[in-house]
């Protein structure tokens, strides 16, 4: 097994500095249009879109980010939804993921709490709106979310865990905007189905993935934290799952259980997971150890290969570098929406 080579020594001071100049790569690959590409062909998807939406916040990047927030309004779609996947502002996958649209609640959220421009907010609040009432109109009566809306416009049959995570932290993000500018009329509705998802996140069997097995994957171990919803005794046991199966000592988490690959993005994401159990240490010593794995700018790759010993594949997405930020925050508590992922939005306002 190889080792990434130390790029960060602990004697360094990390400082907010240090992951601004990450954000201000993100601002550095943003099209005139305001998308955010994510992948070498230039393409992207409005997830992760939204999630480099949040690395230009940290990095203070206000105009940047409001660009962001405009390639979204400009390109809703009337149901509320966004198509899949986007070269600019041309879509090139149309079918409509659930989880995609809602997320721009919690981006939004962030928005607000480092630069505190409530009117922007609010001019934002018809898309929020409209996108999380996409998602939840599509919720069964056991409180599952399919997971997406076929090209052909029909609703697909299967349920992903992961996906229902991020829409159940979208609906406590919306929650949360709503009282922020006293926008009142869907909290009753919206908390009707945010406690009906969570019901079924807490006792998820037979419930999701039903037409392919995902629990390989690392997320499907830690996103249920993500959510929100669980207790302490939940979440413990998604943590032990992670650091059984998924943690390479020194390096961070693979992706897959069975691939010789660890990935920024995951490792960033089980980090908050981390916060948000209490593990504070074992977040320190990861968030150390992943920042190994970038390039001389510090601009972290997507992954490290550790039995070939390369980066893998040697691309440096915006939304890697988004979650590398968010996680940085989550454990120093360097801006104002540290707390975003680390406690329930909705019962702060």
């Amino acid at each position: 097994m190889h080792l990434p080579k130390k790029r960060f020594q602990e004697k360094q001071a990390l400082s907010k500095f240090y992951f601004d100049q990450i954000g201000k790569y993100i601002k550095s690959i943003q099209l005139e249009s305001g998308a955010i590409p994510s992948n070498d062909d230039g393409s992207h998807d409005p997830w992760d879109h939204i999630e480099s939406i949040m690395g230009l916040n940290f990095a203070n990047e206000y105009e940047s980010s409001k660009l962001a927030f405009e390639w979204l309004l400009n390109n809703q779609n009337k149901d509320g939804s966004w198509y899949s996947k986007y070269i600019d502002e041309i879509p090139i996958e149309k079918n409509k993921p659930s989880h995609f649209a809602p997320y721009i609640s919690v981006a939004a959220l962030h928005f607000y709490k480092i630069f505190l421009d409530k009117e922007y907010l609010e001019s934002l609040w018809p898309t929020v709106q409209s996108a999380i009432n996409f998602s939840i109109n599509l919720q069964i009566q056991n409180g599952t979310i399919p997971w997406s809306i076929d090209k052909n416009h029909e609703i697909e049959k299967d349920y992903l865990l992961t996906g229902s995570s991020s829409i159940l932290k979208s609906i406590e993000c919306a929650l949360a905007i709503s009282k922020i500018i006293k926008k009142t009329n869907n909290i009753e509705h919206w908390s009707r189905s945010y406690d009906a998802l969570s019901k079924a996140i807490k006792d998820p069997p037979g419930k999701f993935d039903l037409l392919k097995d995902r629990t390989r994957f690392s997320m499907d171990w830690y996103y249920p934290i993500l959510s929100g919803c669980l207790d302490n005794k939940q979440i413990e046991f998604y943590v032990e799952k992670i650091f059984r199966d998924f943690y390479i000592k020194d390096i961070g988490i693979k992706c897959v259980i069975e691939e010789p690959w660890v990935t920024v993005a995951e490792t960033c994401e089980f980090i908050i997971c981390l916060m948000i159990s209490g593990r504070n240490d074992d977040a320190k010593k990861l968030l150390t150890d992943i920042l190994n794995i970038s390039d001389d700018n510090q601009i972290p790759y997507m992954g490290w290969q550790y039995e070939e010993n390369i980066f893998w594949p040697e691309e440096k997405p915006s939304w890697t570098s988004a979650a590398l930020i968010i996680a940085a925050d989550s454990v120093m508590g360097l801006s104002e929406a540290k707390d975003l992922f680390l406690k329930d939005q909705s019962t702060l306002y």
